[in-house]
């Protein structure tokens, strides 16, 4: 009987054991392929930075005809300042597919930055929204949690966001920046009236960890940041109101 039980003991150590080189060797896996992963979006974006010109003034042109070449859900160009935000941005049919898809449409876990698929660009939208990655290596939208810094934020060179797209370039300015849980607030497309819509721009103003001194109101359009942070527990979130010409 005593030889039974640590035969039993010996076999639950041995099992515990294999448990424990499997999850290492799965986390290892896991690892290695989302460097190789983040290492061809990075060599992406390098190759397709030959369709982004910027001169001496910091005016850019953009030749959005290769670029939908290369890809037809091309929709714009963003541009954070003080952050490695400096991407094409493109758009699926859902907010699932450019998860796990690079800009080359290979399966890719890093992703690339999108819009929401909701969003029209066609004038209409009160509040356009841009995901991205948290790849820890400073690509994708990983440096969108430098906003939470007071040396980002207290820095007026870094309010003012580029937004291109095929027809226009638009400015927006900072107003709001913070971290929250998971949640689709912030991320509300359609307002049934402009009550609603002013509630959600007090609402989102309100939260700032930081006071920009601006002033939103339901004339005013908005563009959203969103990303991971940590292990996906919260959101780093960015708004901006568009500037009007």
């Amino acid at each position: 009987m005593k030889k039974k039980k640590l035969k039993i003991k010996n076999l639950c150590v041995l099992l515990f054991g294999l448990l424990c080189i499997f999850g290492l060797v799965y986390s290892l896996y896991n690892i290695i392929n989302w460097k190789i992963d983040v290492d061809k979006n990075n060599k992406i974006k390098e190759d397709i930075k030959v369709n982004i010109v910027i001169d001496n003034e910091d005016n850019y042109k953009i030749d959005f005809k290769k670029l939908k070449e290369q890809n037809p859900d091309t929709k714009a160009y963003i541009k954070v300042n003080n952050t490695n935000i400096d991407y094409v941005v493109v758009q699926g049919t859902n907010n699932s597919y450019y998860l796990n898809h690079n800009f080359n449409k290979e399966y890719n876990i890093a992703g690339w930055v999108f819009l929401d698929y909701r969003n029209k660009l066609d004038g209409t939208d009160k509040n356009i929204i841009i995901y991205g990655h948290n790849t820890k290596d400073n690509s994708m939208f990983d440096t969108l949690r430098f906003v939470l810094n007071k040396d980002w934020y207290t820095n007026e060179d870094n309010y003012e966001i580029k937004f291109i797209t095929e027809e226009k370039e638009y400015k927006y300015y900072v107003f709001s920046t913070y971290e929250i849980k998971p949640e689709d607030f912030y991320i509300t497309t359609n307002f049934t009236s402009d009550e609603n819509y002013e509630y959600f721009l007090n609402k989102i103003k309100s939260r700032s960890i930081y006071d920009y001194n601006v002033d939103v109101s339901i004339e005013d359009k908005v563009l959203t940041l969103s990303s991971c942070l940590g292990e996906g527990q919260s959101r780093v979130v960015l708004h901006a109101k568009l500037l009007k010409d």
